[in-house]
């Protein structure tokens, strides 16, 4: 009996890693979404017993995929250990929910709508960027906390300034925030600056400083910063699955201490026979 789990158990983790079988995953993920959407459509209605088998048919191929993985498993709580894992487990038992049952249909559908984010868990590029986004989450936190201190500046400069021109924009720190929040998405910001125009010529000057600090420079930094930690997850990624150049620095800086190490080995022995003859 043993002897036929193990079997099987190679199987399917030959099936578990299987290009052809994640290709297909993807797609059924991808075919998940579209489903979704097509039920937002008035002329789903026609279908509504189709697109019901279809939902059914992708579920049960999401438990048998989980399944799979499960069971490819050496142990059950190696599966658990990842948090990807985890989080697909959740999506797949959450989608065992009814779609027919009046009362949790509501519930049924949004949760379906999260079997889309199982796409990133299946394509590792996708996990990378995800990792890099969550990780750099505290020193961007740096880079707006340093543009809210721009922003309200400018807020109460503006507010000083162009009250008294436009109260309905400037009227008072908050609302001239939001004008501000608005000159930056540009979002009609030359009408804003053309009103102030007329009593201030240079108040160009104030408008265009302040899009230069937030437009240009702010997004750079913070483009910067994912960039960056991307590059170290990219590597840190690499290392992992031991290819790519950071792998093979590594495994040169590793020989090189094994090197190192036996070269001490063999000083430490010859040491003494010098002693000797000397």
């Amino acid at each position: 009996m043993k002897l036929y789990w193990y079997r099987l158990q190679e199987r399917l983790e030959h099936l578990r890693a299987n290009k052809l079988f994640e290709t297909f995953v993807i797609g059924v993920i991808i075919a998940s979404a579209l489903l979704i959407g097509a039920k937002t459509y008035e002329e789903s209605s026609r279908f509504d017993q189709v697109l019901v088998w279809l939902d059914r048919a992708v579920t049960l191929f999401f438990l048998f995929e989980i399944l799979v993985r499960m069971a490819a498993e050496k142990r059950l709580l190696n599966f658990f250990r990842s948090g990807w894992n985890i989080f697909d487990f959740i999506i797949v038992v959450a989608s065992l929910v009814p779609i027919n049952d009046s009362e949790m249909v509501l519930v049924a559908r949004l949760l379906r709508v999260f079997r889309v984010l199982r796409l990133v868990s299946m394509v590792p590029e996708l996990r990378m960027l995800l990792a890099a986004l969550v990780k750099s989450i505290p020193r961007m936190g740096y880079v707006a906390l340093l543009m809210f201190i721009i922003f309200y500046i400018y807020a109460a400069i503006g507010s000083f300034m162009f009250n008294d021109i436009d109260p309905v924009l400037w009227g008072n720190i908050t609302i001239a925030m939001l004008t501000l929040f608005r000159v930056a998405t540009f979002e009609d910001w030359t009408d804003v600056m053309y009103a102030t125009m007329d009593t201030y010529p240079y108040s160009w000057v104030f408008y265009l400083t302040f899009i230069f600090l937030t437009a240009f420079v702010f997004l750079n930094m913070m483009i910067g910063i994912v960039l960056d930690v991307m590059q170290k997850e990219s590597a840190a990624q690499q290392l992992e699955s031991g290819q790519g150049e950071v792998a093979e620095v590594h495994w040169m800086r590793e020989q090189m201490v094994m090197m190192a190490e036996q070269l001490n080995r063999i000083e430490s022995k010859l040491e003494p026979e010098k002693d000797r003859v000397e």
